[in-house]
């Protein structure tokens, strides 16, 4: 038996039950759960914003320790430490083979396939294809990505989506050159994240913008050089740090047509705006048809940060070891699984950070 968050319907309770893991197949291993993180991707999961089948577990942001591993699976082994990758690759699709394996066209096959049984023996499913609120899940050998041994699984948890998606936003996706100026809007685990991608790019300008005061002292001990509120005159604000023109690049990380929009506008003429948050289908944004040209500025999506976490992860560590990537600031709450509805809470109302799991 293991231990595991269960939600049965959107908006529903959710509730720690014993369930039956699925036998390990050929192709799968089954990790013993270090640490978890609570990322906004599992409340947009628990509340219909992002389709999933149910019931389900949530929690995609995990690491952990191998303790089986299938018949064909050559490359980990029982004791591997592992990060889990909730968007493996196949590497064989026209994305994969196109270089773009963050938009691989099977990475999400396993959210749809029962991976366990309740104990009343229903079919149970895992959030993104990884079930990590749980104390074991079984997943794909494809979805492990090993880490050295003496790296603390509480922080390696952080790289499987925060990490990889902040800092991956900033050197992969928005290409961040060293003098330039970097906006960061939302200051969740993701948007710390790129706070210390924007420093570790070489950024001059670094300025951190949300909702809460609270979160000013962080934001400037991971890399940002201002801290400012939203509203009305954030663009102004901005230009005025940015020498008149606006800031070269802006990181959204709320995912709301509101920011999404201040992204756009804070970045200077010919600026780059890249959205990391995952909105609701029914959230639009709207521009003028003589801005679009006019300010000659670049709007683009990112998922996953645009990595590949088997030659990012890798990255992220050295930067880790070196001290310029610091994980365990990342994190302002720590809870058991029981009291992740709660971490809920403190995400919808925009307190803290990173919540992690400790199992």
């Amino acid at each position: 038996m293991t231990s595991a968050l269960v939600l049965r319907a959107v908006d529903g309770p959710a509730s720690v039950e014993d369930v039956v893991l699925n036998p390990v197949g050929p192709s799968q291993v089954r990790v013993r759960l270090a640490a978890a993180g609570v990322c906004h991707s599992d409340l947009s999961l628990a509340n219909g914003t992002l389709r999933q089948p149910f019931p389900v577990v949530l929690g995609h942001e995990g690491a952990g320790v191998v303790v089986e591993v299938g018949s064909s699976v050559s490359d980990i082994s029982v004791g591997d430490h592992v990060v889990l990758n909730w968007s493996p690759p196949c590497r064989s699709c026209w994305f994969c083979s196109a270089g773009e394996p963050y938009l691989c066209s099977h990475a999400d096959d396993a959210r749809g396939v029962p991976y366990a049984r309740t104990a009343l023996g229903d079919d149970l499913y895992a959030g993104l294809g990884t079930g990590a609120f749980a104390t074991e899940t079984v997943i794909g050998a494809h979805a492990c990505i090993p880490v050295p041994a003496d790296i603390p699984l509480e922080e390696a948890a952080l790289l499987g989506c925060a990490v990889l998606t902040g800092v991956g936003a900033v050197l992969n996706s928005a290409r961040v050159r060293s003098g330039e100026s970097v906006v960061v809007i939302g200051l969740g685990g993701v948007g710390l994240a790129a706070l210390q991608g924007a420093r570790i790019a070489g950024a001059s300008t670094v300025i951190a913008v949300d909702a809460s005061p609270s979160k000013s002292s962080l934001a400037l001990s991971l890399g940002a050089t201002h801290f400012l509120a939203p509203g009305p005159s954030l663009a102004k604000e901005v230009r005025a740090l940015t020498s008149g023109r606006g800031a070269d690049h802006a990181i959204e990380c709320v995912g709301r047509a509101a920011t999404i929009r201040a992204a756009w506008s804070v970045t200077r003429r010919g600026g780059r705006a890249t959205v990391l948050g995952l909105g609701s289908s029914t959230d639009e944004v709207t521009f003028n048809a003589l801005e679009v040209a006019y300010f000659a500025r670049t709007l683009t999506g990112c998922m996953y940060g645009s990595t590949d976490p088997a030659v990012d992860v890798p990255v992220l560590l050295s930067h880790y070891r070196s001290g310029a990537l610091n994980l365990a600031a990342l994190v302002t709450d720590h809870v058991s699984l029981a009291e992740v509805p709660a971490a809920f809470d403190r995400m919808r109302s925009g307190v803290g950070a990173r919540t992690l799991v400790r199992f």
